[in-house]
């Protein structure tokens, strides 16, 4: 049995090459919600959807987001109809005593529909109109993503690291703003001063992580502050991390990120950037698949291959190395 923490696009990629190593069934991921945002009033799960589309052969792989060949005249006519009115595609946040007072999941990260800010395609926006539906009638997060996975076939357990709410929220010079806004709107330009994820001291894991913590696990090559951050805030977590096999995937190629914002993410939060600075921000990592261009040396077994996945076969090599990687430290 294997657990994958799951957060972008690095760990889905990884995932397509899973099946060379783990069958479906004994395959578990759990996803960050803390970029999760209800945005007109429907709630949106990108890292969960991801997975989702992924696993129902539906996924944009141009983008790692979305739905190939999705249409977007929902999202069109919001932008024409928001123009009309004389507003822009900037993001709007609800007002602050709107911010805690609709459905607990969704707090601190509520924003106006007018004049979507995200690029939300029509088939996608009835998976968030579904899950919003869930949630309305009583369903948890975790019950929502299981009855959307079923509904796609999926046959790997798919997790939300917690049903509680947990947003990450980035502190900038120029203000406080979701991470939605700081990497879709804003291009991920901001200065970082700190990175906070708000909720999580009073949020407990979903159902089914920690016992599938108890598997080995395996730390995708995903951005570890706003990937990977915000399912370690959630208490319990980092305690079942530390008494189990873990084997961490870079998400750098040297001092650069595959993708995102990653390296100076990490520099704001006090960890030294790229490849560098992976045994700090997983000292609970037991081993790490590393490129093979680098030259670090640490503490822990370390396994070397080319760790760029543009396709099927390079995820089938890199989950090779992770195989490697476990059967060194189990």
């Amino acid at each position: 049995m294997v657990t994958f923490l799951s957060g972008g696009t690095g760990t889905p990629k990884l995932l397509d090459g899973a099946t060379a190593a783990f069958t479906p069934a004994e395959t578990t991921v759990v996803a960050n919600t803390g970029d999760d945002v209800e945005l007109g009033g429907l709630f949106v799960s990108p890292d969960i959807d991801t997975l989702l589309f992924q696993g129902g052969g539906v996924l944009d792989r141009d983008t790692w987001w979305g739905i190939d060949g999705d249409t977007h005249r929902t999202h069109d006519a919001l932008t024409d109809l928001a123009a009309s009115m004389g507003r822009s595609s900037t993001p709007t946040y609800l007002p602050d005593d709107e911010q805690t007072a609709g459905r607990d999941l969704a707090n601190w990260r509520r924003f106006s529909g007018v004049g979507e800010f995200m690029t939300i395609g029509d088939r996608d926006r009835a998976v968030h109109i579904t899950r919003t539906s869930l949630l309305d009638e009583g369903k948890s997060l975790s019950g929502a993503t299981a009855a959307i996975a079923d509904a796609f076939g999926i046959t790997i357990d798919i997790l939300p690291m917690s049903d509680d709410p947990v947003a990450t929220l980035v502190h900038t010079p120029d203000g406080l703003m979701h991470f939605q806004e700081f990497w879709v709107a804003e291009n991920g330009e901001p200065t970082i001063e700190n990175v906070e994820f708000r909720g999580s001291a009073n949020a407990s894991p979903a159902p089914g992580v920690i016992d599938a913590l108890d598997d080995v696990v395996v730390v995708g090559p995903s951005n570890p502050v706003t990937s990977i951050g915000p399912m370690l805030s959630v208490a319990g977590i980092g305690d079942a991390l530390a008494s189990t096999t873990v084997v961490a995937v870079s998400p750098f190629l040297g001092d650069d990120a595959f993708s995102g914002p990653a390296a100076k993410l990490m520099d704001a939060v006090g960890a030294p950037p790229g490849t560098a600075g992976l045994p700090s921000v997983y000292p609970f990592a037991d081993a790490f698949v590393v490129d093979e261009a680098e030259s670090r040396s640490f503490d822990r077994p370390t396994i070397e291959t080319d760790i760029r996945i543009d396709s099927p076969a390079d995820a089938r090599r890199v989950v090779d190395a992770v195989s490697r990687a476990i059967d060194r430290v189990e």
